[in-house]
């Protein structure tokens, strides 16, 4: 018997950082199970790359587009008007965008080490991966909590909100004298811890107005990085692999349906068993 707590129809979910790796993931999964998605970023090129190739697979009328900065609340105030006028209600939100610095970028003053991190750069990451969340889930969830209809908040957070990132997996081995030595942030770090505690905290403050509010964490998503650092990795990883690119859709669609209907304020870390060993 096909069980419907997983269906998505006629539900609209709005997917902020929606031109990013895991961002049009996310938008698939959801169309798989019926809802219409919204997407959302700031770069409008990769935007109508990712909506142009959803629209490939799934009916272009559940497809929305929309350029919206999650730092600056006139452009998330505007993007709700918007949906509003055009009857659609955002049943649930995804706080996805995020400054994430890829390791196959090694040139980015994102890999400064905490000495060497830039004020500038710190407020640049924190006003995108935590304000951005904070402001999406001040005026959508609060739009959510006001009908009687509830809804669904989801952060992206990280297996990072849990542990400390290894910083020796970003080391080269042919860098003997770590003249080239790149670091994960320390905003990124902070960022992702924050979102789990946003979470806990909006997932008692609407809860009687029916709007939850979960975390997901995932773990490194493989995408042609550095064979060195695929195999440094993985060897942290008990499954000893780093995920394929699908591999959180089907938690996606679980978190953001009625199939999760009594889960509310929990950080769901899918990581291939990282954080435990």
């Amino acid at each position: 018997m096909k069980n419907n707590k997983f269906n998505l129809e006629n539900k609209t979910a709005l997917i902020t950082g929606s031109a990013g790796l895991l961002g049009s993931q996310h938008a698939e999964a959801l169309l798989q199970n019926g809802a219409n998605i919204i997407l959302t970023d700031i770069d409008k090129e990769h935007l109508s790359f990712t909506k142009a190739k959803l629209q490939k697979k799934y009916s272009t009328s559940k497809i929305n587009m929309h350029i919206m900065d999650v730092t600056d609340l006139d452009s998330i105030q505007n993007t709700e008007k918007k949906f509003k006028e055009l009857s659609l209600r955002i049943d649930i939100l995804i706080n996805n965008a995020s400054l994430n610095p890829k390791f196959e970028n090694k040139n980015t003053q994102n890999f400064s080490s905490l000495e060497d991190f830039t004020i500038d750069q710190w407020n640049l990451d924190l006003n995108v991966g935590l304000m951005g969340s904070f402001l999406c889930t001040k005026v959508f969830g609060s739009t959510m909590s006001k009908d009687g209809l509830g809804g669904v908040i989801l952060n992206i957070s990280s297996d990072l909100s849990v542990i400390s990132p290894n910083q020796n997996i970003y080391k080269s081995n042919s860098d003997k004298e770590n003249l080239n030595t790149i670091f994960k942030p320390i905003s990124y770090s902070v960022i992702k811890s924050g979102l789990i505690g946003m979470t806990k905290y909006v997932a008692t403050y609407w809860a009687d107005k029916g709007v939850r509010c979960n975390a997901l964490s995932p773990g490194g998503v493989y995408n042609n990085q550095d064979k060195e650092f695929v195999k440094k990795i993985s060897k942290l990883i008990p499954m000893n692999r780093m995920a394929k690119l699908d591999e959180y859709q089907s938690a996606i669609q679980f978190l953001c349906s009625d199939a999760s209907s009594y889960l509310n304020g929990q950080n769901i870390v899918m990581d291939g068993g990282r954080s435990i060993w």
